[in-house]
């Protein structure tokens, strides 16, 4: 019975020291799977790692093979051929259309046909350069060219694109946090309010309704705090996603954010240079090049051509088949050397209608051209205008915080001394949770504001280096 004891006693232990093993396991997983992150952090993680970056700038490597493919035009083209047959001999004169299906023959017309075979090989190498091209090839090569710069500034605008939604999704989930912060603090004052005024009503000092409100007003704070955290984890899942890593759990370090947002906006940089009218800009310069390449088009193209070629055949002269092996390499060559001149000259019907066609694609671009300048500098005023009127609701939220907490400690005294009511306490608290909420979004709409602008003028950088600045501790 002992020895039944002991067994139960160590299989016993067993059980929890593997359940021990298995929790701390899934701590240390679950540790491992969490990433925490500055606002800098997270920009530059996700610039590196968001597949929308990484696939714009294998876009730019595609262009910058297109321009050293361009400029293999103007090298020499040189071909090899050799092929060996075996085929029978029954010449024919008269004329066939040029076509893919007939081969030609070479030789004296045969008297009769016949069913007999013999080899035959052929071997050459033909040298041929375009010397002169009255500039086609280097129109085509600056076509290429723009093409390049059109994906770098499409790379930069998906850049900042991802910068600014990281920026976007990092706030958002900052100001979640505070959210829930303050749904918390107001979850815990009401908790304790309402376990006082059932005091109350337990001692007839109030009337039961008090109690019935108070619990009413709690079960509401309770809701707000658990959509609150349903708010936390749907812009957690949105951050971890802008970055790259949506099956992990992000954190963020928010002390820099909550602080007194810089004085100053980021300086003022000119429309022309933000990625997006770049982008534009580059289109018109390749719709541009495009034509140029039309107009160089219609020119005679002249070659520098040069020939060796050998031939070899299994049928003599008079058409008798030699048989054996006769005809398997070549036996008579030949060389040649010359210049030759084409020119299409009906081509210039179609060019015509295509430069027509290239022509109001380039006045279409421009038109878009300035449509996004001008859509630039409506944003930017837009974007700055709400930085100072953030700037204004952030001087303020701080009184109205101080007021709202003077508020709520002076109605519950008065509430406990029988001279105020349970609505206005709970009214005071009700704003003293919404002045919390707005203090701590205040300073973030500053923030975010200031981005705003750095993204309407097309660069970050002065935003992310005025969070640096800030972070150190310089004015």
């Amino acid at each position: 019975m002992f020895a039944n004891h002991r067994v139960y006693w160590k299989t016993g232990i067993t059980v929890i020291l593997l359940l021990a093993a298995g929790q701390q396991t899934s701590a240390q997983s679950d540790q491992q799977n969490t990433r925490v992150f500055t606002l800098e952090e997270a920009v530059d993680f996700a610039l590196k790692n968001y597949p929308a970056v990484r696939a714009s700038l294998e876009r730019v490597y595609s262009a910058e093979a297109g321009v050293s493919v361009a400029r293999t035009s103007y090298l020499p083209r040189t071909e090899v051929l050799w092929q060996s047959n075996r085929a029978t001999d029954n010449n024919i004169a008269g004329l066939t259309l040029p076509n893919s299906v007939i081969a030609p023959i070479t030789g004296p017309v045969t008297l009769s046909p016949s069913n007999r075979s013999a080899w035959g090989s052929a071997g050459g190498l033909l040298f041929s350069w375009e010397p002169l091209d009255f500039g086609y090839r280097g129109a085509k090569v600056d076509a290429a060219h723009a093409v390049q710069r059109r994906a770098e500034a499409e790379a930069s605008l998906t850049r900042l694109d991802v910068g600014i939604a990281t920026v976007d999704a990092y706030l958002t989930l900052v100001a979640a946090e505070k959210t829930v912060r303050a749904a918390e603090a107001d979850v815990e004052r009401r908790e304790t309010f309402t376990k006082s005024v059932h005091v109350l009503v337990d001692n007839q000092l109030r009337a039961g309704a008090d109690a019935s409100r108070a619990d009413a007003e709690l079960a509401r704070a309770r809701v707000n705090l658990a959509r609150a955290q349903q708010q936390v984890a749907t812009s957690r899942a949105q951050l971890a996603d802008i970055l790259g890593i949506a099956d992990a759990t992000v954190e963020v370090r928010e002390s820099t954010l909550l602080g007194a947002p810089p004085a100053t906006a980021p300086p003022a940089a000119p429309i022309s240079t933000n990625p997006a009218a770049e982008v534009q800009r580059a289109r018109v310069q390749e719709s541009q090049s495009l034509v140029h390449a039309l107009d160089r088009s219609y020119y005679p193209k002249l070659y520098l051509q040069s020939v060796v070629m050998g031939r070899g055949t299994g049928v003599d002269p008079t058409g008798k088949f030699l048989g054996g092996t006769e005809g398997l390499g070549p036996d008579r060559a030949n060389w040649a050397a010359g210049l030759m001149v084409t020119f299409p000259v009906i081509d210039i019907f179609s060019i015509k209608s295509k430069k027509a066609v290239e022509a109001a694609n380039e006045r279409a671009e421009e038109a878009r051209y300035d449509q996004a300048l001008q859509d630039l500098t409506g944003q930017l005023r837009k974007a700055q205008a709400s930085l100072d009127g953030a700037r204004k609701v952030a001087e303020n939220t701080p009184l109205e915080l101080e007021a709202a907490r003077t508020t709520e400690t002076q109605e519950r005294a008065r509430y406990q001394a029988g001279l105020a009511t349970l609505v206005g306490v709970s009214d005071a608290q009700s704003f003293l949770v919404q002045a919390e909420i707005d203090d701590a979004l205040a300073r973030l709409a500053v923030w975010q504001n200031l981005a705003s602008v750095a993204a309407a003028q097309g660069d970050l950088a002065p935003f992310l280096q005025s969070l640096h600045d800030k972070t150190q501790g310089a004015p």
